[in-house]
């Protein structure tokens, strides 16, 4: 991926991916409630936290920037997300990007939360 690219991705608006993310899900049966457990998984936000980025409406950079705590198992969400391996990518930021992209990916692809959450 060339750095052109990641910054595009790192300019969009959080708030505005995040419906996808959620139609993505439902359309699987599964639910907002889920993606949102997933995204403060990862990030270390709370419900209200999480709800105050969506509010004000920060980009990629800032939401991943802001987050409390990435979760100490991010190493274990491994595989190919859009055409790249996780554990390849070199860019910090596009990582994150891209471990939310799979955990998404897997919810809707019906895996147990408990798998998804790395437990």
């Amino acid at each position: 991926m060339n750095d052109k690219n990641n910054a595009r991705v790192y300019k969009m608006i959080f708030a505005g991916v995040y419906p996808h993310y959620i139609t993505k899900a439902e359309k699987k049966g599964r639910t907002k409630e889920e993606v949102d457990e997933i995204i403060c998984w990862l990030t270390g936000y709370t419900k209200k936290s999480l709800q105050k980025q969506l509010d004000t409406k920060v980009d990629f950079e800032t939401f991943f920037a802001q987050a409390p705590q990435l979760n100490p198992n991010v190493s274990k969400i491994t595989g190919v997300i859009c055409g790249y391996r996780i554990e390849e990518i070199e860019d910090p930021l596009m990582k994150k990007v891209r471990y939310l992209d799979k955990l998404v990916d897997e919810l809707a692809k019906g895996r147990a939360m408990e798998k998804i959450l790395r437990q």
